[in-house]
Parts: C-alpha cells; sequence; structure tokens
C-alpha cells in the first residue's frame, strides 16, 4: 500500500507534543524516500525530539560511528524493486553487534510480517507498519524507550566496533575479530602500516571488553621515560611499537609486564618480536588492510571525514562529487587512512558552497607541466585517470568547461586526454 505522508500527521495535536514522553529523543531515521523521511522528521521535531536522516545502511553506519541515538528508525528494503528485507536485516545484524544496547523499531509494509518476525529474531525491538499512524509511532517509540531503559548521555563519538568503517570483506573481517576477541582477556596485537587506523582497533577491542568503563593508559615503549608506568599499570595497558625494540629491551619489557595484565598492541608486524614477547603479547593478531586493498572503503571514510569537518567548521552540509569520489578511490594514498583524513580536512575547510571536487584534492598528474607535490596522492596506472575524467564528464553531462573547472585543468588539456584515453 503506497505511504500516504498527510496520513502520518493525522489528528496532530495543536502543539504537535506528543503526552507519551517527557524527555527529548535522539533518533535516527534510515529510508531512503524522500517524503516519508521528511514527513517523519516534522512530525518527532513537532513532538520535541532531534531527528537525524540517513538516505541507506551505507550512510547510517557513518552517523552510528560518529554518535549513539535513542532510537534508530529502519525501513527494511532500500534497492528498487527489492521487498525482501534482506538490507535492512543486514543492517540490523551489524546494529546490534556494534551496540547490543541499541534500541531499534523496524518499518515495514503491510505484507512484511514475515519479514518484521525476522528483524525481531535478529534484535528489533519492535515494529511499525505502513502507513503508519502519529500516535501509533509515537507510543511505539515511547513504549521501548520505556521498556528497555538504560542511562543514554548526551550523544557522543564513539570507539567502539560502530566506529569501524567500511563494508568490504577485509574490514568485515576485523570488525568480527574484535567482536570476538574484545569481551575476552587474550591479549591483542594490531598491526599494519601507520595511519591505517591501528589505534581505532587497539581501543574499539578495548571499548567491546569488560574493562571498557576504564580509562585504557598507553605507553609508548620507545620512550624509556613511560617505563614506569607498567609499574603501577593493572587491568588493560596498550603498548605502542614494542617491535621497534631491540632483543635486550624486549626482555626487559617481558619481565616488566606483570601476570595477568592484558596488553592490547599496536606494531608494524609481528616479525621483529622475539619468540617469547610474541608469546606474551600476540594470542591474537588483527591485521589492520591497507587502503589499497579495500578502495570502496576509502569513499566512505572520505564521507564520514567530510561530515567530521562539517561539524567543526560549522559549514553547511558537505558533498563530495561524484569524480572526486572516483579519485579518492583510485588514489595510493602516503599516509593512508591518515593522510585520507588530511586531504578531506583541508578540502572542507577551503569549500565555500559545501562542494568537495577533484581540483579540491588536487590531482597532479593532471595537471601538465606540474610537479608531483611531495606527499600528494600519486596515481599509478591509466586507467585511473580515465575514471576520473569519466566521472567528472557524467558529473557535468558532458559539458567540456565545467568538468574542466572540476578537475582544476584547462579545456585545451581536458579535450587532450579525452583523445589520450579515447573517450
Amino acid at each position: 500500500m503506497p505511504f500516504d505522508a498527510m496520513t502520518a500527521l493525522n489528528t496532530m495535536s495543536g502543539t504537535g507534543q506528543s503526552e507519551t514522553t517527557a524527555t527529548a529523543w535522539d533518533i535516527l531515521l534510515v529510508e531512503d524516500d524522500s517524503v516519508i523521511a521528511r514527513t517523519t522528521e516534522i512530525l518527532f521535531r513537532l513532538a520535541g525530539h532531534r531527528l537525524d536522516i540517513a538516505t541507506d545502511p551505507d550512510a547510517a553506519f557513518l552517523m552510528l560511528a560518529r554518535r549513539r541515538y535513542d532510537l534508530i528508525l529502519l525501513d527494511m528494503n532500500f534497492a528498487p524493486g527489492r521487498s525482501s528485507g534482506d538490507e535492512g536485516l543486514a543492517c540490523i545484524e551489524r546494529i546490534m553487534a556494534d551496540d547490543p544496547r541499541a534500541r531499534v523499531i523496524v518499518i515495514t509494509a503491510h505484507s512484511g510480517i514475515r519479514i518484521a518476525v525476522a528483524a525481531m529474531q535478529a534484535g528489533a525491538r519492535d515494529f511499525v507498519m505502513k502507513p503508519w499512524r502519529k500516535d501509533d509511532l509515537l507510543a511505539k517509540c515511547a513504549a521501548v524507550m520505556t521498556r528497555h531503559a538504560q542511562p543514554v548521555a548526551t550523544p557522543v563519538r564513539v570507539s567502539g566496533g560502530a566506529g569501524i568503517i567500511g563494508k568490504s570483506a577485509a574490514m568485515a573481517e576485523v570488525r568480527a575479530l574484535v567482536r570476538r576477541v574484545g569481551p575476552t582477556v587474550a591479549n591483542v596485537c594490531v598491526t599494519g602500516r601507520s595511519g591505517s587506523g591501528r589505534t581505532l582497533i587497539a581501543t574499539a577491542v578495548h571499548a567491546a571488553s569488560l574493562d571498557a568503563g576504564a580509562t585504557l593508559r598507553r605507553i609508548d615503549v620507545r620512550d624509556s621515560d613511560q617505563w614506569r608506568l607498567l609499574d603501577e599499570a593493572h587491568g588493560t595497558v596498550l603498548l605502542r611499537h614494542p617491535d621497534r625494540l631491540d632483543a635486550v629491551a624486549q626482555a626487559r619489557l617481558l619481565d616488566r609486564l606483570a601476570p595477568g595484565l592484558r596488553c592490547i598492541s599496536i606494531a608494524d608486524g609481528v616479525e621483529p618480536l622475539t619468540p617469547p614477547l610474541r608469546r606474551r603479547l600476540c594470542t591474537i593478531d588483527i591485521a589492520v588492510p591497507p587502503l589499497s586493498a579495500r578502495r570502496d572503503d576509502a569513499v566512505l571514510l572520505a564521507r564520514h571525514f567530510a561530515a567530521l569537518g562539517q561539524e567543526a567548521y560549522g559549514h553547511a552540509a558537505v558533498r563530495l562529487t561524484p569524480a572526486a569520489e572516483a579519485i579518492i578511490a583510485v588514489t595510493e594514498w602516503p599516509d593512508e587512512v591518515r593522510g585520507l583524513a588530511a586531504v578531506i580536512e583541508r578540502a572542507v575547510l577551503l569549500s565555500d558552497d559545501g562542494t568537495v571536487d577533484v581540483a579540491a584534492i588536487r590531482p597532479a598528474r593532471l595537471n601538465e607541466g606540474a610537479a608531483q607535490a611531495v606527499g600528494a596522492p600519486t596515481f599509478g596506472l591509466d586507467d585511473a585517470e580515465k575514471l576520473m575524467i569519466e566521472a567528472a564528464l557524467k558529473e557535468h553531462r558532458h559539458n567540456i568547461s565545467r568538468a574542466a573547472a572540476a578537475l582544476g585543468i584547462s579545456r585545451g588539456t581536458l579535450y587532450r586526454r579525452m583523445a589520450q584515453h579515447g573517450l
């Protein structure tokens, strides 16, 4: 049955306030229909609540990486023509795995009883049928808030599993390991390239542990002055760079680690560790993949960093153009995720209209005669440049002047590059 936006706001009181609610809620709505999303936002705003909108699960996961919500309202289908609810079920499973305390209410059509039951089995707290009535939806939300009452602070940044951004198979495996070993007392060594997100993964392991309420003491073992912190350490400790110590220093470190102290370590790799120290620190090795092994994740991360920059600098909604996202996906970032974050933050800061295009990411190779900047993105394949040009042309409907401006090159240069790539 089609959703009637006006029906949703039926019988609203003069103030729009709900008699069933006493405090404001922070809500995330995952809904791809702009009319339904806007109607729902108006309803909850008039009822005294705050509602953010994610148009698909990927956007929802980015929002959940930045804050925690009192309620999550989740539609079950997003791809055109899909009605199986599989997308929504997969979304619920990940949300609940990242945060078992999450309160999810699913929204489905009248014919979706089977989907609603499956959603409840996956962890949803309740469901509501389209077209929903205003009072019914508010009452369901109030009931879930009451039944599943828990201390919820003002939305803050999160550092548990929800903060691990990426939908690639490689990052799904990392998330699974964090969820599995986090609640144990096993010692964990997080390895990978500098800047790839090792500290985020290490803190996510701690956030998933029974010791999560305690402050995670961080010790860079390369600094001899910090070794004294080991003498008073208890619970869990984060050790940085034990693999960069020589064999003698590693033996000394092993002697200083108290029995029962859980160690989460960050290292370039486990090979430089002596066998005794490796046994002590590396019950489990979580390898963080480089961005080159998860290129689609680079785009998601860029959107995440753009949203953080938007909040930090008080900008209006920031949008990455398709051409910018295409170049982000194929770029070899010298400093991994950290390098990507720095480029996006700079682009957001310098943006005048909230748009981040290719020129803002400084595609040095396209600028004929320009020297490659130190630390700037490099492009190893011709098809990377071709992909970027195709994305710019598509975005600007093959308007050469606008595409060239977006790419930060002249019309003549663009024509020559198009001919070179057979475009």
